[in-house]
């Protein structure tokens, strides 16, 4: 059941880092790869309590860039990982009207993973109750600073004068410019900090940092964090 009273205030776009899943392993004296593993059901679990509860936009920090520098068996077995969820949760999400889109740089990932990225969008690309942005090879640097190459080449190239430039034109030039601005930032296992997430999109994001980690997180926590967002006030710098 949810916590979530119909009068409540629910944010139109959450987003999530998914940590702790190595911790949730180690504690349990598995591998890395099992806490991932089961890090999985969360994320059906939360991709179900957003659609519940009408969130719009859920975005997941999947596969940051600095995790590039992970040790190889647990990048591949994350590879392996992806392709596997790609071909086992597609169906849920058609039915459940969820659309996928990636965010981030594809280059660096094989062929097959590639493919599999492309696929699970295409075929939930009529999904209408939900836009799920996953975050793979992600950096919010490397967002920013790829923004900034593409407004001076426009500048360089005379399709937009420096005086001209504003903060709507580098929110249009980053990944996201599809997507509103996340209203509500949650990172699970306790750690405060948004590890080059979302930095530009973050300014006016309610934040939250619940101890649970993210393996263990449920439904109802999930519900439990739309009920924290919706006692807080957002002023936007206002009084």
């Amino acid at each position: 059941m949810s916590y979530m009273s119909e009068k409540r205030s629910v944010p139109k776009h959450v987003a999530i880092i998914m940590d702790g899943n190595g911790r949730w392993a180690k504690l349990r004296g598995k591998e890395r790869y099992e806490g991932h593993i089961q890090g999985v059901e969360s994320v059906r679990r939360v991709v179900r309590a957003a659609v519940r509860n009408g969130v719009e936009y859920l975005t997941l920090y999947a596969f940051s860039t600095e995790n590039w520098g992970r040790p190889a068996a647990e990048v591949e077995a994350l590879m392996t990982l992806f392709c596997k969820s790609v071909i086992n949760e597609t169906p849920s999400l058609i039915e459940q009207g969820v659309r996928v889109e990636i965010i981030g740089h594809r280059s660096h990932f094989s062929d097959e993973v590639r493919s599999r990225l492309s696929e699970i969008e295409s075929r939930t690309a009529a999904g209408e109750r939900l836009t799920l942005v996953l975050a793979i090879d992600y950096s919010s640097r490397d967002e920013i600073t790829d923004a900034v190459r593409s407004i001076a080449r426009n500048v360089a190239e005379g399709r937009l004068k420096a005086d001209d430039i504003t903060e709507q034109t580098i929110g249009e030039s980053l990944y996201t410019a599809r997507y509103p601005d996340p209203d509500f930032i949650i990172r699970t296992s306790g750690e405060c900090r948004l590890s080059n997430f979302l930095l530009w999109q973050a300014s006016y994001a309610e934040l939250y940092f619940p101890q649970t980690l993210w393996p263990d997180f449920t439904e109802e926590d999930f519900d439990k964090a739309l009920e924290v967002y919706a006692s807080r006030e957002r002023r936007y710098g206002l009084i």
